[in-house]
């Protein structure tokens, strides 16, 4: 969906502030906080990073990201890149088990964003080779199956520090169990700045425990829909405003990315 089209949706469902989080890319920022401006609704940049995780993989949220920095668009054009590498593996993949589908199908369903494997899912739902997305990646696309091809990631520490140098804070998102005690200190030592605790994956008690934790080891807390459009539900992804996010919590992550040190200026010195 068109970034200003979210901004519309977002205040259309009563809320009073969206982060927009696509994996790996900014570009949609700039539209939607200016269709969020018109219609008074505040638009936090955002964007969504894989790193490596003991389990294997962990999605990050950076909020109050300063777009157009050099060093972080060059990180993201890259990711992007072996990102559009990946689903062509995986197409041909697939296409050795006889299925008709090509890399512009996938190219198609992702538009200007980055290839994921929703975007083979869906590619694979609309060329009739998989009734929904939840069975396209039972079948094909989950950890394991034939058309799966691992992701590259970088180490936690590589994009915490790249967050933080553009004056953003680094959320680790929808941990569930994942989220120890154990796991969330490792991580704060790497420069972990807060947990998301409420996604429609969570239970109130995977809440409650996280909520804890995080108090505990004086992290910020988050949450959200995790929508990705109409179409995309089960219990992974909520309609967008269909979770309760306290506007405190927002609040208390803007004072977190406040305290961190100013971010330089591309191309400038230390003062």
């Amino acid at each position: 969906m068109a970034p200003a089209e979210v901004a519309r949706r977002g205040r259309e469902a009563g809320l009073a502030a969206i982060a927009l989080t696509d994996h790996d890319t900014l570009d949609g920022v700039a539209a939607a906080s200016t269709a969020g401006a018109a219609l008074g609704l505040r638009v936090i940049s955002g964007c969504e990073f894989s790193v490596k995780a003991p389990w294997g993989e962990m999605h990050v949220l950076g909020y109050f990201l300063r777009a157009g920095h050099p060093r972080l668009e060059d990180f993201l054009r890259d990711t992007r890149d072996a990102r559009r590498r990946r689903g062509i593996l995986m197409v041909e993949r697939l296409q050795r088990l006889g299925i008709d589908i090509d890399p512009a199908d996938v190219t198609a369903q992702a538009g200007a964003g980055a290839v994921g494997r929703p975007h083979v899912a869906r590619a694979l739902v609309s060329r009739g080779a998989a009734v929904t997305l939840q069975d396209a990646f039972a079948r094909f696309l989950g950890r394991g199956k034939a058309g799966y091809v691992e992701k590259p990631l970088p180490e936690f520490e590589v994009v915490a520090d790249l967050v933080h140098e553009v004056g953003g804070i680094a959320v680790a998102a929808h941990l569930g169990d994942r989220g120890s005690e154990s796991a969330l200190r490792q991580f704060k030592a790497r420069g972990l700045d807060g947990v998301e605790v409420r996604h429609p994956r969570h239970s109130p008690a995977t809440e409650i425990r996280l909520t804890r934790l995080a108090g505990q080891l004086e992290l910020g807390i988050s949450g959200g829909s995790d929508w990705h459009g109409d179409g995309d539900g089960g219990d992974t992804h909520a309609p967008l405003g269909g979770l309760q996010v306290p506007a405190e919590w927002l609040e208390l992550l803007e004072r977190r990315a406040d305290a961190h040190p100013s971010p330089t200026t591309p191309g400038l010195g230390h003062g």
